[in-house]
């Protein structure tokens, strides 16, 4: 008898474990479709703009409304919602995502994608905000960063598969059926949340009032969020216009620019494997090489950018050197308030989208008005100051 209780005691164990890390494959596959939709336009700015009758930087808004959307909504949503359910939450958060991929898809005009865009910010702002700590919550304790490791590594899979196959797709039909197959893909892992997450009720939410006052009284977590925008402004400055840079200067096409994508995808998921275990040890300093590399890969593009060896190793380079600050980037915020790690995220994901908002917009005014090469020496100068302000700055080491 007890041998066989002992028994049946591991084998439920052994389930609810499995469940748990199913649980966590949902989430990461949620955090693939939300990336994914939200970057989509990096890959397909030239024939949205053909096919909306719209110019490359008007394009680039669908990235900007997006972003102030799901920055500046999150801390009020997260903390209006302290009491929902977070596996209700994220299941209604896919819903909207489907629904806006859809929208999109079937559009008619260009005010009504900026409109659905800027709806679907919201839902993937709160999706930033939660995912992490859903996973880890879902685990034993003692896999709770692990949980995290594995939901994060959905960036990388966004990178080297999502936006790339978001190209090809496109190439091979157009970008209406493109955003069609993505809406398919948001009701799939909407269905797989709803049958593998468990009950979550909400933990550590604070109200709006708190949330705000975070920064206020932790100067580490402020240090963190200037950092932070600096390093989103540059980066995604650039990289949403990066399809038009490489059709100018090295007279790219559709194939090509897939190709580099998923170069600087598979070195996305380098990086991240690698500051994996190099931001427990040295956070500062990961950090501080991941920017240097981002700068240099951005000046190798602009003085040495033309023909196909350059932009193969520089996006490879800039890939895993995001990577690299992402992950970096993520650490420090959760070092710098561990015990209210989600409204710290609100914070990170209002500073973070907010910024790619604005970054795709000041890109968008230089590339109509300066051309698409000031984008990137826009992004070079703003990605150093970041790295000024890390290397200057000693809240940024690492906690004890």
């Amino acid at each position: 008898m007890t041998t066989t209780h002992a028994g049946r005691q591991q084998s439920t164990t052994q389930h609810s474990t499995l469940r748990a890390w199913l649980g966590v494959a949902a989430i990461t596959a949620s955090l693939f479709v939300f990336l994914t939709t939200e970057l989509m336009p990096v890959g397909l700015l030239t024939p949205l703009s053909s096919g909306l009758s719209i110019s490359v930087g008007a394009a680039g808004l669908m990235v900007t409304l997006y972003g102030l959307s799901a920055g500046l909504g999150v801390p009020f949503i997260v903390a209006w919602t302290r009491h929902v359910d977070r596996r209700v939450m994220l299941s209604a958060l896919l819903a909207v995502l489907a629904i806006g991929n859809l929208v999109t898809a079937v559009s008619p005009n260009y005010p009504l994608v900026l409109t659905t865009r800027l709806v679907m910010g919201f839902a993937s702002g709160v999706f930033w905000a939660i995912g992490v700590s859903m996973a880890m919550r879902i685990v034993p304790g003692r896999h709770a960063s692990r949980a995290a490791a594995v939901v994060m590594s959905g960036i990388s899979v966004a990178a080297v598969v999502g936006i790339p196959l978001g190209t090809l797709l496109e190439s091979l039909t157009d970008w209406r059926t493109t955003f069609l197959i993505w809406s398919g893909l948001s009701a799939i892992v909407f269905l797989a949340v709803a049958c593998t997450l468990p009950s979550l009720p909400a933990q550590n939410a604070v109200p709006v009032r708190e949330v705000f006052q975070l920064p206020l009284r932790n100067g580490r977590l402020r240090s963190v969020m200037v950092v932070v925008v600096l390093f989103v402004l540059g980066h995604f400055g650039a990289y949403t216009f990066i399809r038009p840079f490489l059709e100018d200067g090295s007279a790219a096409t559709a194939a090509t620019v897939t190709g580099l994508l998923m170069i600087y995808g598979v070195g996305g998921a380098v990086g991240n494997f690698v500051a994996g275990h190099a931001v427990t040890k040295h956070l500062r300093a990961s950090f501080a090489v991941g920017c240097t590399g981002l700068v240099v890969s951005l000046l190798l593009l602009l003085t040495l950018g033309n023909g196909t060896a350059v932009p193969v190793g520089s996006l490879a380079l800039w890939g895993v050197s995001f990577g690299v600050v992402q992950l970096s980037q993520l650490t420090m915020t959760q070092a710098a308030a561990p015990d209210t790690f989600e409204a710290a995220m609100s914070l990170n994901t209002m500073a973070y989208n907010t910024s790619i908002a604005l970054g795709a917009m000041f890109g968008g005014l230089l590339a109509d008005h300066l051309g698409v090469r000031s984008v990137f020496w826009f992004g070079m100068v703003l990605t150093a100051a970041a790295l000024l302000v890390a290397i200057t700055s000693g809240r940024l080491r690492r906690s004890d």
